[in-house]
């Protein structure tokens, strides 16, 4: 609700448009309204919605009481649909998202496509949130469903992270500059890390997440998917198939586990009862709807590859994990060392290897670390940043991700969106190391206290290749976690 309010504010949402609101729970348009201005109030970037405002919103919000399961429900959205067109005078493009539980998606696109409600494939748009399957057999099915109800381009597998400011400038970054081109391979890059840590545990969330992960949770979408921004070739054009296309090569040419490599370069770890700002906070098995003696993994950090031209033996470092120290989503970039230093060692004491920091949250900017001279008459370097900075460099404020997305869902535009190929090739990738993971109990879970940097095999994960894990310094004014 709070993006969609948005986008009607910054005048996005077009003259004539309808909000539909399902469920079970028997609700006047009224009171469903209500709800939605609640969470607006709450959450919104424009802050409590003024009345003049919210008015004008309110008036397009409808509630219609449905079983997802009775295929009469449907036809009586099909009821409402015609009778939109009828007073508008056109077809009107119908999006479909279901906020709901995966255990629904068959059933629910189902029997929108039994109901005929995505007749017209340009102007109905099916939207479905991750997890896409459980598993990479399950994604294929599910796969395999929508494909044998609707085409490719109305299915919309949304994923967040994308639509983040952050996100999407890594291919503004990458394709609208030249300087960085002749530098992005194996020859001038030593490393990749990606970093995305929380500090919140997993709150009312257990039941889900016990059979989760961080490794499905995060892992096998949020993290592949900015991998892929970052190892992906250029594109031919700024097209939705074409940018996907090389999304896909990059899951295709990373190399898979064998049960050594998921032994030697896979870290998992399970928090336990700890501290967090002045604050007791339970371990993951003392969480509500957490089984006591839980095998899953609230933390996984693994060691990627991408076999290709550009990227061979190039390691790729990934890291998520839940009650961390820090609440943030950095991509790190290590340049290799000079090929001889010409200054002397006392000159050169806080030397550090260029780097390339993009701060997805919560912060976002983009730094170039460089080495140069400090003042004063000795001849003594040290590091310094070239900073872009989104809050310095822009007066205005930057849309929600799930903004950019429905607005992308309304203009048709499935570029920040994953193609069922895509799906399928990131649940490939990781189904060695789940299967591993799952015939070996973890016997020392849990393995890192909270308000940690995760378990020391982690570090010692990356420490063994010679490098260590990259962080933001804390800044001191609060942010929103967003991760």
């Amino acid at each position: 609700a709070p993006a969609l309010y948005n986008l009607y504010l910054d005048g996005w949402l077009p003259e004539q448009f309808a909000i539909i609101g399902t469920g079970r729970t028997k609700l006047t348009d009224k009171a469903f309204a209500d709800s939605l201005q609640e969470s607006i109030n709450s959450f919104s970037r424009s802050g409590k919605a003024k009345k003049s405002d919210w008015d004008g919103f309110a008036k397009n919000i409808h509630y219609q009481v449905a079983d997802a399961k009775e295929a009469a429900s449907y036809k009586e959205f099909k009821t409402h649909i015609d009778e939109y067109n009828k007073a508008w005078g056109c077809e009107a493009n119908v999006i479909f998202y279901l906020a709901v539980s995966p255990d629904f998606f068959p059933i629910i696109s189902t029997n929108i496509y039994k109901a005929k409600l995505a007749e017209d494939q340009g102007k109905s748009r099916i939207v479905i949130e991750k997890p896409f399957g459980h598993d990479l057999d399950t994604a294929r099915s599910l796969n395999a469903l929508l494909n044998s109800m609707y085409t490719e381009a109305q299915i919309y597998r949304i994923d967040h992270y994308l639509g983040k400011e952050t996100v999407q400038n890594i291919m503004a970054f990458r394709f609208a500059n030249s300087v960085m081109e002749p530098l992005w391979n194996r020859n001038y890059i030593e490393h990749v890390q990606i970093s995305v840590t929380e500090q919140l545990g997993v709150e009312e969330r257990g039941d889900y997440y016990d059979h989760s992960g961080a490794l499905r949770d995060m892992i096998q979408n949020h993290l592949l998917q900015l991998l892929c921004l970052i190892a992906m070739e250029p594109p031919n054009s700024f097209n939705a198939d074409e940018l996907r296309s090389r999304r896909v090569d990059v899951l295709k040419a990373m190399r898979r586990f064998s049960p050594e490599e998921v032994r030697m370069d896979t870290v998992r770890g399970q928090y336990a009862t700890g501290w967090m700002q002045g604050k007791e906070v339970p371990g993951y098995r003392e969480e509500p709807k957490v089984d006591p003696e839980s095998n899953t993994e609230t933390f996984a950090a693994i060691k990627f590859f991408v076999d290709n031209w550009r990227w061979q033996d190039v390691p790729f470092y990934v890291r998520s994990g839940k009650r961390m120290h820090q609440s943030a989503s950095v991509i790190s970039i290590q340049f290799k060392d000079v090929p001889h230093k010409v200054f002397p060692d006392e000159t050169t004491e806080s030397w550090q290897q260029n780097r390339l920091v993009i701060n997805i949250q919560p912060d976002m900017s983009i730094r170039l670390q460089l080495q140069a001279k400090r003042p004063g008459l000795d001849m003594l370097l040290n590091t310094v940043d070239m900073v872009f900075d989104y809050e310095g460099a822009y007066t205005t404020p930057a849309p929600e991700a799930y903004e950019t997305l429905l607005l992308d869902v309304m203009l048709g535009d499935q570029t920040l969106f994953m193609r069922g190929d895509q799906v399928e090739e990131a649940w490939d990738l990781i189904m060695p190391i789940l299967n591993n993971w799952k015939g070996k109990k973890s016997i020392n879970f849990p393995n890192y206290a909270a308000d940690s940097w995760g378990p020391e095999a982690a570090e010692a994960l990356i420490a063994r290749d010679g490098f260590h894990w990259f962080s933001m310094p804390m800044k001191n004014k609060k942010k929103k976690d967003e991760a």
